[in-house]
Protein backbone atom coordinates (compact mmCIF):
# COMPACT_ATOMS: atom_id res chain seq x y z
CA UNK A 1 0.00 0.00 0.00
CA UNK A 2 1.19 3.49 -0.83
CA UNK A 3 0.49 6.99 0.44
CA UNK A 4 1.44 10.47 -0.71
CA UNK A 5 2.90 13.03 1.70
CA UNK A 6 2.93 16.73 0.87
CA UNK A 7 4.55 19.60 2.73
CA UNK A 8 2.35 22.46 1.65
CA UNK A 9 2.61 26.15 0.87
CA UNK A 10 5.49 26.03 -1.63
CA UNK A 11 5.75 27.91 -4.92
CA UNK A 12 5.69 25.89 -8.14
CA UNK A 13 7.96 27.22 -10.86
CA UNK A 14 9.42 25.63 -13.97
CA UNK A 15 7.85 23.40 -16.58
CA UNK A 16 5.47 20.43 -16.52
CA UNK A 17 5.01 18.39 -19.68
CA UNK A 18 1.52 16.94 -20.08
CA UNK A 19 1.33 13.23 -20.97
CA UNK A 20 -0.88 11.46 -23.46
CA UNK A 21 -4.59 11.48 -22.71
CA UNK A 22 -5.66 8.68 -20.38
CA UNK A 23 -9.24 8.73 -21.67
CA UNK A 24 -7.99 8.33 -25.23
CA UNK A 25 -5.25 5.77 -24.61
CA UNK A 26 -7.54 3.43 -22.66
CA UNK A 27 -9.75 3.16 -25.75
CA UNK A 28 -6.94 3.01 -28.32
CA UNK A 29 -5.29 -0.02 -26.72
CA UNK A 30 -8.41 -2.26 -26.92
CA UNK A 31 -9.23 -0.81 -30.37
CA UNK A 32 -5.88 -2.07 -31.65
CA UNK A 33 -7.14 -5.65 -31.78
CA UNK A 34 -9.43 -4.71 -34.67
CA UNK A 35 -6.34 -4.49 -36.87
CA UNK A 36 -5.19 -7.50 -38.85
CA UNK A 37 -1.61 -6.25 -38.62
CA UNK A 38 0.76 -4.67 -36.09
CA UNK A 39 -0.16 -1.23 -34.71
CA UNK A 40 2.14 1.21 -32.94
CA UNK A 41 0.76 3.82 -30.54
CA UNK A 42 2.97 6.68 -29.29
CA UNK A 43 2.57 9.12 -26.40
CA UNK A 44 0.91 6.45 -24.25
CA UNK A 45 0.93 7.47 -20.57
CA UNK A 46 2.74 5.21 -18.12
CA UNK A 47 -0.19 4.65 -15.75
CA UNK A 48 -1.68 1.59 -14.09
CA UNK A 49 -4.80 1.69 -16.28
CA UNK A 50 -2.63 0.99 -19.33
CA UNK A 51 -0.87 -1.80 -17.42
CA UNK A 52 -4.27 -3.38 -16.74
CA UNK A 53 -5.30 -3.18 -20.41
CA UNK A 54 -2.01 -4.69 -21.50
CA UNK A 55 -2.64 -7.50 -19.03
CA UNK A 56 -5.94 -8.24 -20.78
CA UNK A 57 -4.27 -8.13 -24.21
CA UNK A 58 -1.59 -10.57 -23.04
CA UNK A 59 -4.21 -12.82 -21.47
CA UNK A 60 -6.00 -12.97 -24.82
CA UNK A 61 -2.74 -13.92 -26.53
CA UNK A 62 -1.66 -10.65 -28.14
CA UNK A 63 2.02 -9.79 -28.34
CA UNK A 64 2.65 -6.47 -26.64
CA UNK A 65 5.94 -4.59 -26.68
CA UNK A 66 6.36 -1.43 -24.67
CA UNK A 67 9.26 1.00 -24.58
CA UNK A 68 8.93 4.36 -22.91
CA UNK A 69 5.76 5.97 -24.34
CA UNK A 70 5.46 3.62 -27.33
CA UNK A 71 3.35 0.46 -27.41
CA UNK A 72 3.47 -2.04 -30.28
CA UNK A 73 0.55 -4.48 -30.40
CA UNK A 74 0.33 -7.61 -32.57
CA UNK A 75 -3.12 -9.13 -32.17
CA UNK A 76 -2.74 -11.82 -34.84
CA UNK A 77 -2.14 -14.40 -32.10
CA UNK A 78 -5.28 -13.56 -30.09
CA UNK A 79 -7.64 -16.32 -29.04
CA UNK A 80 -11.02 -14.82 -28.24
CA UNK A 81 -12.05 -16.12 -24.83
CA UNK A 82 -13.86 -15.02 -21.71
CA UNK A 83 -12.13 -12.10 -20.00
CA UNK A 84 -11.97 -13.06 -16.34
CA UNK A 85 -13.50 -10.90 -13.63
CA UNK A 86 -10.26 -10.38 -11.72
CA UNK A 87 -8.74 -8.49 -14.66
CA UNK A 88 -11.84 -6.84 -16.16
CA UNK A 89 -12.77 -5.21 -12.85
CA UNK A 90 -9.45 -3.38 -12.55
CA UNK A 91 -10.70 -0.48 -14.63
CA UNK A 92 -13.82 0.90 -16.23
CA UNK A 93 -12.29 1.07 -19.71
CA UNK A 94 -12.01 -2.72 -19.94
CA UNK A 95 -15.47 -2.52 -21.50
CA UNK A 96 -13.91 -1.34 -24.76
CA UNK A 97 -12.87 -4.94 -25.31
CA UNK A 98 -16.57 -5.71 -25.72
CA UNK A 99 -16.89 -3.51 -28.80
CA UNK A 100 -13.50 -4.48 -30.24
CA UNK A 101 -13.96 -8.26 -29.80
CA UNK A 102 -17.54 -8.10 -31.06
CA UNK A 103 -16.42 -6.09 -34.08
CA UNK A 104 -13.64 -8.50 -35.01
CA UNK A 105 -14.83 -11.90 -33.81
CA UNK A 106 -18.61 -11.34 -33.50
CA UNK A 107 -18.43 -12.42 -29.87
CA UNK A 108 -17.30 -10.97 -26.54
CA UNK A 109 -17.58 -12.52 -23.09
CA UNK A 110 -16.50 -10.52 -20.06
CA UNK A 111 -17.53 -9.37 -16.62
CA UNK A 112 -18.87 -5.96 -15.69
CA UNK A 113 -15.98 -3.46 -15.63
CA UNK A 114 -14.55 -1.74 -12.57
CA UNK A 115 -13.35 1.83 -12.07
CA UNK A 116 -14.01 4.73 -9.70
CA UNK A 117 -17.16 4.70 -7.56
CA UNK A 118 -18.48 8.08 -8.66
CA UNK A 119 -22.08 7.02 -9.23
CA UNK A 120 -24.25 4.69 -11.23
CA UNK A 121 -22.31 3.76 -14.34
CA UNK A 122 -24.45 1.29 -16.29
CA UNK A 123 -23.47 0.10 -19.75
CA UNK A 124 -27.05 -0.06 -21.07
CA UNK A 125 -26.32 2.34 -23.94
CA UNK A 126 -23.38 0.21 -25.06
CA UNK A 127 -25.48 -2.96 -25.03
CA UNK A 128 -28.41 -1.31 -26.84
CA UNK A 129 -25.98 -0.17 -29.51
CA UNK A 130 -24.62 -3.69 -29.92
CA UNK A 131 -28.17 -5.05 -30.17
CA UNK A 132 -29.03 -2.47 -32.84
CA UNK A 133 -26.11 -3.79 -34.87
CA UNK A 134 -27.56 -7.31 -34.66
CA UNK A 135 -25.96 -8.77 -31.56
CA UNK A 136 -27.71 -10.63 -28.78
CA UNK A 137 -26.83 -9.84 -25.18
CA UNK A 138 -27.06 -12.33 -22.34
CA UNK A 139 -26.44 -11.40 -18.74
CA UNK A 140 -25.39 -14.17 -16.35
CA UNK A 141 -24.94 -12.53 -12.97
CA UNK A 142 -22.07 -10.12 -13.50
CA UNK A 143 -21.03 -11.66 -16.82
CA UNK A 144 -22.07 -10.45 -20.26
CA UNK A 145 -22.13 -12.59 -23.39
CA UNK A 146 -22.48 -10.49 -26.54
CA UNK A 147 -22.50 -12.28 -29.90
CA UNK A 148 -23.84 -12.05 -33.44
CA UNK A 149 -23.92 -14.20 -36.54
CA UNK A 150 -23.26 -11.01 -38.44
CA UNK A 151 -23.23 -7.31 -37.67
CA UNK A 152 -25.17 -4.91 -39.86
CA UNK A 153 -25.10 -1.13 -39.88
CA UNK A 154 -27.94 0.65 -38.12
CA UNK A 155 -29.21 4.06 -37.04
CA UNK A 156 -28.48 4.41 -33.33
CA UNK A 157 -29.65 7.25 -31.10
CA UNK A 158 -27.94 7.66 -27.74
CA UNK A 159 -30.26 8.85 -24.96
CA UNK A 160 -27.19 10.38 -23.32
CA UNK A 161 -24.13 11.65 -25.18
CA UNK A 162 -21.92 9.01 -23.55
CA UNK A 163 -18.21 8.92 -24.41
CA UNK A 164 -17.90 5.23 -23.59
CA UNK A 165 -20.97 4.19 -25.55
CA UNK A 166 -19.99 6.32 -28.56
CA UNK A 167 -16.53 4.75 -28.73
CA UNK A 168 -17.73 1.21 -28.05
CA UNK A 169 -20.36 1.39 -30.79
CA UNK A 170 -17.73 2.76 -33.20
CA UNK A 171 -15.50 -0.22 -32.40
CA UNK A 172 -18.31 -2.70 -33.03
CA UNK A 173 -19.50 -0.95 -36.21
CA UNK A 174 -16.27 -0.41 -38.17
CA UNK A 175 -16.42 -3.94 -39.64
CA UNK A 176 -20.21 -4.25 -39.73
CA UNK A 177 -21.88 -4.62 -43.09
CA UNK A 178 -23.32 -1.35 -44.39
CA UNK A 179 -23.65 2.08 -42.78
CA UNK A 180 -24.01 2.95 -39.12
CA UNK A 181 -25.14 6.38 -37.92
CA UNK A 182 -24.71 7.37 -34.26
CA UNK A 183 -26.91 10.33 -33.34
CA UNK A 184 -26.43 12.38 -30.17
CA UNK A 185 -22.86 11.09 -30.15
CA UNK A 186 -20.41 12.49 -27.61
CA UNK A 187 -18.07 15.13 -29.04
CA UNK A 188 -15.00 14.83 -26.80
CA UNK A 189 -11.52 15.21 -28.37
CA UNK A 190 -10.74 11.67 -27.25
CA UNK A 191 -13.47 10.37 -29.58
CA UNK A 192 -11.88 12.23 -32.49
CA UNK A 193 -8.54 10.68 -31.56
CA UNK A 194 -10.00 7.16 -31.56
CA UNK A 195 -11.83 7.75 -34.86
CA UNK A 196 -8.60 9.02 -36.43
CA UNK A 197 -6.81 5.88 -35.23
CA UNK A 198 -9.46 3.65 -36.77
CA UNK A 199 -9.37 5.65 -40.02
CA UNK A 200 -5.58 5.33 -40.09
CA UNK A 201 -6.16 1.55 -40.02
CA UNK A 202 -8.55 1.81 -42.97
CA UNK A 203 -11.94 2.44 -41.36
CA UNK A 204 -14.41 4.89 -42.91
CA UNK A 205 -15.64 7.21 -40.15
CA UNK A 206 -16.84 10.78 -40.60
CA UNK A 207 -18.36 13.27 -38.20
CA UNK A 208 -16.30 12.46 -35.10
CA UNK A 209 -16.37 15.54 -32.89
CA UNK A 210 -19.95 16.34 -33.92
CA UNK A 211 -23.24 14.95 -32.67
CA UNK A 212 -23.63 12.68 -35.72
CA UNK A 213 -21.01 10.05 -36.56
CA UNK A 214 -21.26 8.02 -39.75
CA UNK A 215 -19.45 4.73 -40.21
CA UNK A 216 -19.23 2.78 -43.45
CA UNK A 217 -18.23 -0.77 -42.60
CA UNK A 218 -15.03 -2.25 -44.05
CA UNK A 219 -13.74 -5.80 -44.14
CA UNK A 220 -10.09 -5.24 -43.37
CA UNK A 221 -8.16 -2.96 -41.02
CA UNK A 222 -4.42 -2.67 -41.50
CA UNK A 223 -1.61 -1.72 -39.17
CA UNK A 224 -0.68 1.90 -38.55
CA UNK A 225 1.26 4.36 -36.41
CA UNK A 226 -0.81 6.67 -34.21
CA UNK A 227 -0.19 9.25 -31.50
CA UNK A 228 -2.28 9.86 -28.39
CA UNK A 229 -3.43 13.47 -27.98
CA UNK A 230 -2.30 15.43 -24.89
CA UNK A 231 -4.37 14.87 -21.77
CA UNK A 232 -6.66 17.90 -21.35
CA UNK A 233 -7.69 16.77 -17.84
CA UNK A 234 -4.10 16.42 -16.67
CA UNK A 235 -3.34 19.79 -18.25
CA UNK A 236 -6.31 21.38 -16.49
CA UNK A 237 -5.24 19.86 -13.17
CA UNK A 238 -1.76 21.37 -13.40
CA UNK A 239 -3.11 24.71 -14.61
CA UNK A 240 -5.34 24.83 -11.51
CA UNK A 241 -2.27 24.10 -9.38
CA UNK A 242 -0.49 26.98 -11.09
CA UNK A 243 -3.43 29.28 -10.38
CA UNK A 244 -3.07 28.47 -6.68
CA UNK A 245 0.70 28.26 -6.12
CA UNK A 246 2.46 28.87 -9.43
CA UNK A 247 5.04 31.48 -10.34
CA UNK A 248 5.35 31.52 -14.14
CA UNK A 249 4.57 27.81 -14.16
CA UNK A 250 4.69 26.45 -17.71
CA UNK A 251 2.25 23.69 -18.65
CA UNK A 252 3.45 22.37 -22.01
CA UNK A 253 2.29 19.86 -24.63
CA UNK A 254 -1.33 20.98 -24.56
CA UNK A 255 -4.06 21.78 -27.09
CA UNK A 256 -5.51 25.02 -25.64
CA UNK A 257 -8.85 24.81 -27.44
CA UNK A 258 -9.56 21.52 -25.64
CA UNK A 259 -9.56 23.56 -22.41
CA UNK A 260 -11.73 26.48 -23.53
CA UNK A 261 -14.45 26.05 -20.88
CA UNK A 262 -11.90 25.81 -18.06
CA UNK A 263 -9.79 28.71 -19.28
CA UNK A 264 -12.87 30.92 -19.58
CA UNK A 265 -13.74 30.21 -15.93
CA UNK A 266 -10.16 30.92 -14.87
CA UNK A 267 -10.29 34.22 -16.72
CA UNK A 268 -13.63 35.01 -15.06
CA UNK A 269 -12.21 34.67 -11.55
CA UNK A 270 -9.16 36.78 -12.42
CA UNK A 271 -6.49 34.15 -12.99
CA UNK A 272 -3.14 35.31 -14.36
CA UNK A 273 -2.24 33.16 -17.38
CA UNK A 274 -0.98 33.51 -20.96
CA UNK A 275 -1.93 31.11 -23.73
CA UNK A 276 0.64 30.13 -26.36
CA UNK A 277 0.41 27.70 -29.28
CA UNK A 278 1.00 24.54 -27.26
CA UNK A 279 1.64 25.72 -23.71
CA UNK A 280 0.29 28.00 -20.99
CA UNK A 281 2.16 30.12 -18.43
CA UNK A 282 0.20 30.54 -15.19
CA UNK A 283 0.86 32.34 -11.90
CA UNK A 284 -1.08 32.54 -8.67
CA UNK A 285 -3.14 35.52 -7.55
CA UNK A 286 -4.22 36.54 -4.07
CA UNK A 287 -7.52 38.07 -5.14
CA UNK A 288 -9.90 35.76 -6.99
CA UNK A 289 -13.57 36.47 -7.67
CA UNK A 290 -16.34 33.97 -6.98
CA UNK A 291 -17.93 32.06 -9.85
CA UNK A 292 -20.43 29.29 -10.62
CA UNK A 293 -19.66 26.19 -12.67
CA UNK A 294 -21.91 23.48 -14.02
CA UNK A 295 -20.49 20.25 -15.41
CA UNK A 296 -21.67 19.35 -18.89
CA UNK A 297 -20.64 17.06 -21.73
CA UNK A 298 -17.95 18.47 -24.01
CA UNK A 299 -17.48 21.29 -24.89
CA UNK A 300 -18.99 22.22 -21.51
CA UNK A 301 -17.08 22.29 -18.23
CA UNK A 302 -15.61 18.79 -17.75
CA UNK A 303 -16.82 16.72 -14.81
CA UNK A 304 -13.28 15.37 -14.48
CA UNK A 305 -12.05 18.84 -13.49
CA UNK A 306 -14.91 19.70 -11.15
CA UNK A 307 -13.19 18.27 -8.07
CA UNK A 308 -9.80 19.95 -8.69
CA UNK A 309 -11.55 23.26 -9.49
CA UNK A 310 -13.48 23.08 -6.21
CA UNK A 311 -10.17 23.47 -4.36
CA UNK A 312 -9.45 26.64 -6.31
CA UNK A 313 -12.88 28.01 -5.37
CA UNK A 314 -11.92 27.83 -1.67
CA UNK A 315 -9.60 30.77 -2.46
CA UNK A 316 -12.24 32.89 -4.21
CA UNK A 317 -13.97 35.82 -2.51
CA UNK A 318 -17.62 35.09 -1.78
CA UNK A 319 -19.82 32.06 -2.38
CA UNK A 320 -19.18 29.99 -5.50
CA UNK A 321 -21.47 27.20 -6.62
CA UNK A 322 -20.61 23.93 -8.36
CA UNK A 323 -23.43 21.93 -9.93
CA UNK A 324 -22.60 18.37 -10.95
CA UNK A 325 -24.84 17.01 -13.72
CA UNK A 326 -22.84 13.96 -14.86
CA UNK A 327 -22.10 11.77 -11.82
CA UNK A 328 -24.10 11.79 -8.59
CA UNK A 329 -21.22 10.76 -6.29
CA UNK A 330 -18.68 13.33 -7.37
CA UNK A 331 -18.59 15.30 -4.13
CA UNK A 332 -16.88 12.65 -2.02
CA UNK A 333 -13.80 14.88 -1.74
CA UNK A 334 -15.79 17.62 0.03
CA UNK A 335 -15.78 16.16 3.58
CA UNK A 336 -11.98 15.97 3.44
CA UNK A 337 -11.68 19.54 2.19
CA UNK A 338 -13.94 20.65 5.06
CA UNK A 339 -11.73 18.77 7.53
CA UNK A 340 -8.81 20.77 6.13
CA UNK A 341 -10.65 24.05 6.75
CA UNK A 342 -12.84 24.64 3.71
CA UNK A 343 -16.41 25.88 4.12
CA UNK A 344 -18.45 23.81 1.67
CA UNK A 345 -22.07 22.72 1.92
CA UNK A 346 -23.90 20.38 -0.44
CA UNK A 347 -27.56 20.41 -1.33
CA UNK A 348 -28.83 18.00 -3.93
CA UNK A 349 -26.18 18.09 -6.67
CA UNK A 350 -24.83 21.56 -5.92
CA UNK A 351 -21.91 22.46 -3.68
CA UNK A 352 -21.66 25.98 -2.22
CA UNK A 353 -18.10 27.04 -1.46
CA UNK A 354 -17.61 30.07 0.81
CA UNK A 355 -14.19 31.61 0.47
CA UNK A 356 -11.53 32.49 0.92
CA UNK A 357 -10.49 29.94 3.53
CA UNK A 358 -7.08 28.67 4.58
CA UNK A 359 -6.47 24.93 4.45
CA UNK A 360 -4.54 22.97 7.08
CA UNK A 361 -2.72 19.71 6.29
CA UNK A 362 -4.58 16.57 7.40
CA UNK A 363 -4.76 12.85 6.68
CA UNK A 364 -7.21 12.46 3.79
CA UNK A 365 -8.39 9.80 1.35
CA UNK A 366 -8.44 9.71 -2.45
CA UNK A 367 -11.95 8.31 -2.94
CA UNK A 368 -11.55 8.28 -6.74
CA UNK A 369 -9.12 9.47 -9.41
CA UNK A 370 -10.13 13.12 -9.68
CA UNK A 371 -10.94 13.41 -5.98
CA UNK A 372 -7.36 12.26 -5.46
CA UNK A 373 -6.12 15.05 -7.73
CA UNK A 374 -8.17 17.49 -5.63
CA UNK A 375 -6.48 16.19 -2.48
CA UNK A 376 -3.05 16.71 -4.04
CA UNK A 377 -3.96 20.30 -4.93
CA UNK A 378 -5.31 20.89 -1.42
CA UNK A 379 -2.11 19.49 0.07
CA UNK A 380 0.02 21.80 -2.08
CA UNK A 381 -1.68 24.94 -0.70
CA UNK A 382 -2.27 23.76 2.87
CA UNK A 383 -0.23 24.76 5.89
CA UNK A 384 1.67 21.77 7.25
CA UNK A 385 1.67 18.14 6.13
CA UNK A 386 -1.06 16.40 4.16
CA UNK A 387 -1.09 12.60 3.92
CA UNK A 388 -3.22 11.00 1.21
CA UNK A 389 -4.40 7.41 1.43
CA UNK A 390 -5.75 5.19 -1.40
CA UNK A 391 -3.34 6.84 -3.83
CA UNK A 392 -3.69 3.97 -6.30
CA UNK A 393 -6.62 5.96 -7.68
CA UNK A 394 -4.28 8.86 -8.47
CA UNK A 395 -1.55 6.71 -9.98
CA UNK A 396 -3.95 5.10 -12.44
CA UNK A 397 -4.60 8.42 -14.12
CA UNK A 398 -1.62 10.78 -13.67
CA UNK A 399 1.70 9.71 -15.14
CA UNK A 400 4.74 10.44 -12.94
CA UNK A 401 2.77 12.99 -10.91
CA UNK A 402 5.24 12.86 -8.01
CA UNK A 403 8.29 13.48 -10.22
CA UNK A 404 6.54 16.19 -12.24
CA UNK A 405 5.59 18.13 -9.12
CA UNK A 406 8.95 17.61 -7.40
CA UNK A 407 10.68 19.04 -10.47
CA UNK A 408 8.79 22.33 -10.15
CA UNK A 409 9.32 22.80 -6.43
CA UNK A 410 6.66 20.78 -4.62
CA UNK A 411 7.67 18.91 -1.47
CA UNK A 412 5.87 15.68 -2.27
CA UNK A 413 6.77 12.02 -1.89
CA UNK A 414 5.29 8.59 -2.50
CA UNK A 415 5.74 6.31 0.50
CA UNK A 416 5.31 2.54 0.84
CA UNK A 417 3.50 1.60 4.03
Amino acid sequence: MKQIKIEGNNILSGSIKVSGAKNSAVALVPASILSDDIVTIDNVPNISDIDALNEILTYLGAKVKRKDSIIEINSNTIKNKEIKEDISKKLRASYYFMGALLGKYKKAVMFFPGGCSIGERPIDLHLKGFEALGATVKNEGNKYIVEAEELKGANIYLDIASVGATINIMLAAVKAEGKTIIDNAAKEPEIVNVATFLNNMGASITGAGTSTIKINGVKHLKGCFHEVIPDRIEAGTYIIMGALCGENLKIENIIPEHLDSVLLKLKEIGCNFKIHEDYIIVSKSDNYKRTNIKTLVYPGFPTDLQQPFTVLLTKCNGTSKVTETIWENRFMHVPYLNEMGANITIKNQTASILGPTNLIGKEVVATDLRAGAAMVIAGLIAQGTTTIQNVEHILRGYENIIEKLENVGAKISLIEI
